[in-house]
């Protein structure tokens, strides 16, 4: 009886994608609410940034590919902890943020091709005089849990043999207030997402933006695992942009001229340009 009640929702849990939209005219995407530039709410309150831009191409070439003209987009906001549960469990059919691409995390979920590389940084107050992770002996560090840069965070730590007083912070927007308020001496993420934050700061001229990054990070965009045809088709739209240049345009609006793009940046579009 029992493996007859666990067998249905089994089913409902790894159902096509595509299956799903035609059923109910609505694909879930989940974005971040501070990750600024890739995932963010904008001014207008709807969601913005270059991988929402991204996402949207995809249901675009989806309402092609399926004839579903109407295909709505639903917004669920994600936070660290919860996005791969809400993906799993249907919740959301894509994830739109800056996520690192993981072995731990494909155990879980699938990834897009690549859509960005960065690396981990730290934006600190000018006054602590934090340049890099050998500063922060002593010093109040924030960082977001379950994110990889908390794994790298500690490991940056020890490799450099620094104690430091790490504090866990719940969103971007969180670690920004900590070194405006006074509570935090830096805050540890993705470099582009601390610029991004910089930008947001009342007063940016007491930030400073280290030069370091201690971590690697590829970025995907999340999906459910085993749903090939779906994963196809977002890879085939990722590939047409970054082989046609329509990749270009988006990449400007958030990172200002391609041509001043770093190599492995470019080599990223280069080498998943993959054919039809």
């Amino acid at each position: 009886m029992l493996l007859a009640v666990a067998g249905p929702a089994t089913g409902q849990e790894i159902r096509p994608t595509f299956d799903k939209l035609k059923e109910t005219g609505v694909v879930h995407l989940g974005y971040r609410e501070t990750s600024r530039p890739f995932s963010f709410v904008g001014s207008d309150g709807q969601p913005a940034g270059y991988s929402i831009d991204l996402c949207l191409q995809i249901v675009g070439a989806i309402r092609q590919s399926l004839k579903l003209p109407e295909l709505k987009v639903a917004w669920v906001a994600v936070t660290p902890g919860d996005r791969i549960p809400k993906l799993v469990k249907g919740t959301i059919d894509l994830e739109c943020g800056s996520t690192t691409i993981t072995f731990g995390r494909m155990e879980e979920v699938a990834f897009s091709h690549m859509i960005f590389v960065d690396g981990g940084s730290l934006l600190a107050t000018t006054e602590s005089g934090i340049a890099t992770v050998k500063d922060l002996a002593g010093k109040r560090v924030g960082v977001v849990p379950n994110t990889t840069t908390e794994k790298a965070l500690a490991g940056a730590l020890a490799s450099a043999s620094v104690q430091a007083n790490v504090v866990t912070v719940n969103e971007h927007g969180d670690g920004l207030r900590g070194l405006e308020e006074g509570r935090l001496d830096a805050y540890a993420s993705d470099r582009l997402l601390l610029a991004g934050l910089l930008t947001t700061a009342r007063n940016p001229a007491k930030l400073k933006l280290s030069a370091e990054f201690f971590s690697y990070e590829p970025y995907g965009l999340m999906l459910r695992r085993g749903d090939n045809t779906f994963q196809a088709n977002v890879n085939r739209t990722l590939s047409h942009l970054y082989r046609s240049g329509g990749l270009v345009q988006i990449y400007e609006r958030w990172f200002g001229s391609f041509a001043n793009a770093s190599p492995l940046v470019k080599a990223l579009y280069l080498l998943h340009s993959w054919p039809d």
